[in-house]
């Protein structure tokens, strides 16, 4: 049986099951979720759990599994009280962390969404005992919902004070490091490479992106994109990049990527990126000599 050919028996237990294992609760019919007052706020448990187990069992044991999901339901918003006086206003704990692409499996259960196709934007909780990644089931008992400040959180607590200098690579060639040590945030700067680099107008501006290396999360390595010199510097900021994330105690990721037409990311490998057909290589012979 699939799980929605039980939802409305499913769905008429729970109905019937509320008033006797927790009285404060309701069933909305609309969303198909459990609704428990969490003192001003309210918390919020979608009923497909529920409905796979019991897609999985006979008829006669759904009594049983829903009364159990149940009182599981009671028993997370119970503590999610408690989490909720623990934290205060948890809203103003949550930062937006960017990791390479997770696995499906990896990325279940967790409030994430896509940042790019090579990165996804996971949401934290930052607190040094309590913290961690925010689950759904957690997002949903402590009713938070709509995540929209959670970048605007980040930005204002997090890196309103990286550091940003440049540093020798080559002879005549220096990258510039955007860094917070001890952050778990600065990656969360990739999709705004552009705010670290030569603004248009300016001799050192160019209208070719970037490299881009972000070894770990307290650190993003640049390098603009402006004659064919970034042939000589490709596979030096590569080796560099995979030394720090090799020695990082926060690693994020060990390639290159070419940061261009606003936000979009391409990974470089240099073995086939000066050499191949791609795009990066057609640009290669656009670009001016010194």
């Amino acid at each position: 049986m699939e799980p929605l050919d039980a939802a409305s028996d499913v769905h008429a237990l729970i109905r019937d099951l509320l008033p006797v294992v927790a009285p404060a609760a309701w069933f909305d019919d609309g969303t198909s979720e459990v609704v428990l007052p969490l003192g001003r706020s309210e918390a919020r448990a979608s009923t497909w759990t529920v409905l796979e187990r019991c897609a999985r069992a006979e008829p006669p044991a759904w009594p049983r599994l829903v009364d159990d999901w149940v009182r599981e339901v009671g028993d997370r918003a119970f503590r999610a009280v408690g989490e909720m006086e623990l934290f205060g206003d948890v809203r103003e704990l949550l930062r937006l962390r960017i990791v390479p692409k997770l696995a499906p499996r990896d990325r279940e259960g967790l409030v994430v969404v896509p940042a790019g196709d090579h990165f996804d934007a996971m949401v934290m909780i930052e607190h040094p005992r309590y913290g961690g990644p925010l689950t759904k089931a957690r997002a949903g008992l402590l009713g938070l919902h709509k995540l929209g400040y959670v970048m605007t959180n980040t930005h204002d607590r997090e890196l309103a004070d990286v550091q940003v200098h440049d540093q020798p690579l080559l002879p005549g060639r220096d990258v510039r490091v955007v860094t917070k040590p001890g952050s778990r945030y600065v990656s969360a700067l990739l999709s705004e490479v552009g705010r670290f680099l030569p603004p248009p107008g300016d001799p050192a501006a160019s209208g070719h992106g970037a490299l881009v290396g972000v070894p770990c999360h307290s650190t993003l390595l640049l390098y603009p994109i402006t004659t064919r010199a970034v042939r000589e510097v490709l596979p030096v900021f590569a080796d560099v990049v995979a030394e720090m994330h090799a020695a990082a105690e926060d690693p994020c990721a060990y390639g290159v990527y070419w940061s261009h037409d606003e936000r979009r990311l391409t990974p470089l490998r240099p073995e086939t990126a000066l050499t191949g057909s791609g795009e990066f290589a057609a640009l290669l012979r656009r670009l001016p000599e010194e």
